[in-house]
C-alpha cells in the first residue's frame, strides 16, 4: 500500500511538473512565435538581397538572356535615332508633294507661328499615315503572332528572330531612299514598316528568355529587355542633334544590319529538344482527322484562332487579356502619335525630343534594373501591375492638361513606371503554362496587345479630331480619353487572383505551412 502511494504520489507530481512546463511554454509562445517570426523576416531580407546578386549572376551566365539584351540594345539605337527623324522628313515630304509647300526652310525649322499652312497640312497627312501604318502592322501581328509563337514552340526561337529582324530593315532602307530622292512618297516607308508586323520577333524573344529562366526570376528578366531597350532610346535620339537627317538615317540603317548579322551568327537556341518534342506531340494530338485538301485547308486557316483560345483557359487568362487590351490601346497611341503632338502643339523641337527620350531611358533602366526586382519580392506581380496601370492613368492625364513643355516633360517622366507592367504581364504568362507552351502563350497575348495597337492610334486620332477645339482639354482631351482606360486596365489588375498571378504566392504560402507544422510537432513532443 505504502509503495502504491509513493507511486501515485510520483505521478501526480509528474503531472504537476509537466502540466507547469506547457503553462510556462503556452505563456512564452506569443514571445516564441515573435521571435521566431522576426528571425524568419530578418533571413528573408538577408536572403533577397542575396537573391539580387545571384538572380544577375544566373542571368549573365545563362545562354540566351544576354544575347537578347544585347539584340533590344541595337534596335532601341537603331529605331531610337531616328524618332524625330521620320515625322521631320515625313511633314515636309507631304508638305511639297501634296499641298504645294516650296521653301527651302524644311517645315520643322520654321517657329510654329510662322509655319505656312501646307506644313500643318502635312504634318496632319503623316499623323494620319503613322496611324494607318500602325493598324495594318498590329493587324498583321494580331493575325500572326500566337501561330508564330506556337511554330516557335516546336521548330525553334532562332529563325523565326532572323526573318523579324530581316523584315524591320526595310522601313529603315525606305527612310534612307526617301531623302536620297526628293519625289519619293512616304508610302513605302509606312507599308514597309506595317509589313514587318507580319513576325513579331518580340515575343519569340520573350519566349526564348522563359526558356532557361526560374518562374521567380521571370518579371526582372523581362524587366531587363525594357531596360535594354531604355539604355538604347536613352542617347540614341541625341544623335540626331549632331548628325543630318540623312546621316543619322544611314546610321540606323548601318545598326539594324548588324544586329540581323548578330542574330544570325551569334543569338543561341533555347529550346531544348524535349520542349520541342512535347509541343509536336501536343499539336498532333490537338490535329482533327483529315480526309481532304479541304480538311487540311480548314485546320491551316483556322489555327491562328485556335491558338488564341488559350485566353480563354481560365479566369487568369481572361482579365489578363482585357488588361492587355485596354493598356496596349493607349500604350499604342501614346508612341505612334505623342512626338507628332508635341511637335506641333508644344512647339518640341529635335533638341528637345532627344532630352525627353534620354530623361524616359534613364529613368527607364532605373526602373526595370533596380526598382522592379525588389518591388515584385515585396508586393508580388499583381500589385505591381496596379500601381503600374494607376501611374499610367496619371502620366496620361498630365500630358492631355499640359499646356507647357515643362508639364509634359513631368507626365513623360513619371510614364517609365508604367512601364513595369509589360515585363510583368509577360512573366505571369509563361508562369502559368507549360514549357512546350511558351510561345503559344506569349504569342497570343501579343496578338491581343497588337489588336489594340491596332485599334489604340486610329480611335485616339479620331477623338484628336473631334475635340481640338472642345474648350475644356481640346487637342489633349484624347489623353484624358486614354487615362480613362487605364483606370479600367488598374480595376481588371486588381481582380487578377493572387495565387495564380503572383510568382512567390505559393512559396510563402508553403513556407507559412511548414513553420506552423514545425510549431505544432514541437508541442506535441513537450
Amino acid at each position: 500500500m505504502t509503495r502504491m502511494s509513493r507511486d501515485a504520489d510520483i505521478a501526480e507530481q509528474s503531472s504537476k511538473e509537466k502540466r507547469n512546463f506547457i503553462t510556462h511554454l503556452s505563456m512564452d509562445e506569443g514571445r516564441t512565435q515573435s521571435d521566431r517570426t522576426n528571425l524568419l523576416k530578418n533571413s528573408h531580407v538577408g536572403k533577397d538581397n542575396s537573391s539580387n546578386s545571384e538572380f544577375l549572376r544566373h542571368f549573365i551566365k545563362t545562354s540566351g538572356p544576354p544575347q537578347v539584351i544585347a539584340l533590344c540594345l541595337l534596335i532601341a539605337l537603331a529605331l531610337g535615332s531616328t524618332v524625330g527623324v521620320v515625322p521631320a522628313v515625313v511633314e515636309d515630304r507631304y508638305a511639297r508633294l501634296k499641298h504645294g509647300y516650296e521653301g527651302e526652310t524644311s517645315c520643322l525649322d520654321i517657329p510654329k507661328v510662322d509655319r505656312p499652312q501646307e506644313c500643318l497640312f502635312g504634318n496632319e497627312d503623316a499623323m494620319s499615315s503613322a496611324a494607318v501604318s500602325g493598324f495594318i502592322h498590329s493587324t498583321l501581328t494580331f493575325a500572326t503572332s500566337s501561330m508564330i509563337g506556337s511554330i516557335s514552340d516546336e521548330q525553334g526561337r532562332v529563325g523565326i528572330m532572323r526573318i523579324g529582324i530581316g523584315l524591320s530593315l526595310l522601313a529603315p532602307l525606305n527612310l534612307v531612299l526617301m531623302q536620297i530622292y526628293p519625289k519619293m512618297d512616304p508610302f513605302l516607308y509606312y507599308a514597309c514598316n506595317a509589313l514587318s508586323g507580319a513576325i513579331s520577333w518580340m515575343a519569340v524573344a520573350l519566349s526564348a528568355i522563359s526558356d532557361v529562366m526560374p518562374a521567380i526570376w521571370r518579371a526582372p528578366s523581362f524587366g531587363l529587355v525594357i531596360a535594354g531597350f531604355s539604355l538604347g532610346f536613352a542617347f540614341s535620339p541625341i544623335l540626331a542633334v549632331f548628325m543630318s537627317h540623312l546621316a543619322i538615317s544611314i546610321f540606323s540603317l548601318a545598326i539594324l544590319v548588324a544586329g540581323f548579322v548578330f542574330v544570325c551568327f551569334y543569338m543561341p537556341e533555347t529550346l531544348s529538344p524535349d520542349a520541342a518534342q512535347k509541343a509536336k506531340l501536343a499539336r498532333a494530338a490537338e490535329m482533327p482527322p483529315m480526309n481532304s485538301q479541304y480538311d487540311v485547308f480548314k485546320y491551316y486557316a483556322m489555327r491562328p484562332i485556335n491558338d488564341l483560345l488559350i485566353l480563354n483557359r481560365n479566369t487568369l487568362f481572361r482579365l489578363m487579356s482585357a488588361l492587355a487590351f485596354f493598356s496596349g490601346i493607349v500604350g499604342s497611341a501614346d508612341m505612334a502619335l505623342f512626338v507628332y503632338y508635341v511637335e506641333e502643339n508644344l512647339s518640341f523641337s529635335e533638341k528637345d525630343v532627344a532630352v525627353m527620350f534620354m530623361i524616359r531611358g534613364l529613368l527607364g533602366i532605373i526602373v526595370q534594373a533596380c526598382i522592379l526586382k525588389p518591388l515584385n519580392s515585396a508586393i508580388g506581380e499583381r500589385r505591381v501591375i496596379v500601381f503600374a496601370f494607376f501611374i499610367g492613368a496619371v502620366h496620361n492625364y498630365l500630358y492631355g492638361i499640359a499646356r507647357t513643355k515643362a508639364m509634359f516633360l513631368v507626365g513623360a517622366t513619371i510614364a517609365t513606371f508604367t512601364s513595369m507592367s509589360f515585363p510583368t504581364i509577360s512573366a505571369i504568362k509563361a508562369n502559368n503554362v507549360e514549357e512546350n507552351e511558351q510561345g503559344r502563350i506569349q504569342g497570343a497575348l501579343y496578338s491581343l496587345s497588337s489588336l489594340a495597337s491596332a485599334v489604340g492610334p486610329m480611335l485616339l486620332r479620331y477623338i484628336y479630331h473631334e475635340t481640338k477645339d472642345n474648350a475644356m482639354y481640346g487637342k489633349g482631351t484624347m489623353f484624358i480619353f486614354g487615362s480613362l482606360l487605364y483606370v479600367i486596365a488598374t480595376f481588371c489588375a486588381y481582380m487578377l487572383p493572387e495565387d495564380k498571378a503572383n510568382s512567390n504566392y505559393r512559396k510563402d504560402e508553403s513556407k507559412k505551412r511548414s513553420s506552423l507544422v514545425g510549431v505544432e510537432y514541437g508541442a506535441t513532443e513537450l
